[in-house]
């Protein structure tokens, strides 16, 4: 009978933090396979050793097919962010997890962890980590050389996330293990001196000069700014004509209430202007992605200023819709505020590329872009609602209250038509 490969995690100290049952079943294996700094801690191993640096299915796939008894390295807690859960499933085997560096880290600070989000910048993007960790009061993060101390603490800074502190915890349970308290703007400005070579350059190279190895934890001390669905127009950066040039608070709440949003959504926006309608559903949608594109540079700008303010890190491009929406995912909901009035062929590249089970919302303020609206929607085998929704605002006149009409607005949702029961079905 074959047997049962066994993926054992370990810590920065070695076998030598490994159970004597652990060690045993590495000794007794006739395959180990694991990373070089993780082979490296058994130097005396007297079967096989393969190194597992790239090309991570084709190995795994090789020690499926082996027939010998084998034993897989890995990091910590292998199902934590590792190869672990991967190579359990493919290669039918048992897990033997060490303490992650997660758990470790917060042991160093004295800390509760369960509360905690858990995310992982290594290998990945920074890009919308700001509205998944707003508000959070602990967050932990494993990094990489790229999205390292410095560059976390910039990029916090940049949407005013002052009210956090970085513990950073470096190669947890070796010999050169090392934590510490930081301030972000410390680490950022360290950093930035590092990298321009100034005079203090070496004095904020040794700042900043953190081991590769390395778990950031992040303690909100202060307070976070909260907002509600439906902020405040006057909140917004925008430009400021008769009526303003945003989706009205009242017509915004509505219309992101029709496109059904889900924690992992992705969103578009067309013709984002102020950014409002993008900025609610990226809150929202913390897990998801939000794209927005706008035509005019100053609407731009401010959508960016507004994003930056509210701690949602969109991507917002400039651009006349349906150019420029080729190299964005295909969206879960699609909130259309604008046009250039190519709005026939627009309707038709959002409903081809639009998610089963998704919601394209249009808000119209003519009887024209309505009727072409449905008109297009219905040729696309849409399913139309829509609502035409009038709102007036309290206005103080002397001692009294009087009400101003906003301009009406019509809200058309659409989605795609469920097929008919037996259609499709051959006859029996």
């Amino acid at each position: 009978m074959k047997p049962k490969v066994k993926i054992i995690g370990i810590g920065d100290d070695g076998a030598a933090g490994l159970p004597p049952l652990y060690r045993e079943w590495i000794d007794s294996s006739e395959v180990l396979a694991g990373g070089e700094r993780h082979l490296a801690f058994f130097p005396d191993y007297e079967g096989e050793k393969r190194v597992i640096r790239s090309g991570i299915t084709e190995r795994i796939a090789e020690l499926a097919r082996e027939t010998r008894s084998v034993v897989l390295l890995a990091s910590g807690d292998p199902l934590f962010y590792g190869i672990g859960a991967y190579a359990a499933k493919k290669l039918d085997a048992e897990v033997y997890p060490a303490p992650s560096s997660i758990q470790l880290a917060f042991a160093r600070m004295g800390e509760s962890w369960q509360e905690a989000y858990l995310a992982s910048v290594h290998g990945r993007s920074l890009k919308g980590l700001a509205q998944r960790i707003d508000g959070r009061d602990k967050v932990a993060l494993l990094t990489d050389a790229a999205n390292d101390p410095p560059a976390i603490a910039r990029y916090l800074l940049s949407f005013g996330m002052t009210e956090y502190r970085m513990f950073v915890a470096e190669n947890l349970g070796g010999a050169e293990e090392r934590t510490g308290w930081y301030e972000l703007h410390e680490l950022a400005a360290a950093g930035a001196a590092a990298a321009a070579g100034s005079d203090a350059g070496e004095e904020a190279a040794a700042v900043v000069a953190f081991s590769p190895l390395n778990v950031v934890i992040l303690r909100r001390i202060g307070d976070s700014p909260r907002y509600g669905l439906g902020i405040d127009d006057e909140a917004f950066a925008q430009r400021k004509p008769d009526k303003g040039l945003i989706t009205k608070r009242e017509v915004r709440v509505l219309s992101i209430a029709n496109l059904g949003l889900r924690e992992d959504s992705v969103v578009w926006d067309i013709g984002t202007c102020t950014g409002s309608v993008a900025i609610e559903c990226g809150r929202i949608a913390r897990l998801g992605q939000v794209f927005a594109i706008e035509k005019n540079e100053a609407d731009l700008a401010n959508c960016l200023e507004n994003a930056a303010k509210f701690r949602v890190d969109l991507t917002a491009v400039r651009g006349k819709a349906p150019e420029g929406l080729g190299d964005w995912p295909d969206p879960d909901a699609v909130f259309v505020g604008g046009t250039g009035g190519e709005l026939r062929e627009l309707i038709r590249i959002l409903c081809a590329r639009l998610r089963p089970g998704g919601r394209i919302v249009l808000n119209a303020v003519t009887v024209e872009n309505l009727y072409e609206a449905k008109k297009a929607f219905e040729e696309e085998a849409y399913e139309v609602r829509i609502e035409l929704v009038q709102v007036s605002r309290s206005k103080p006149i002397l001692d009294m209250t009087r009400f101003e009409g906003l301009n009406p607005v019509y809200i058309i949702t659409a989605w795609r038509k469920e097929a008919a029961a037996g259609e499709g079905e051959s006859e029996r």
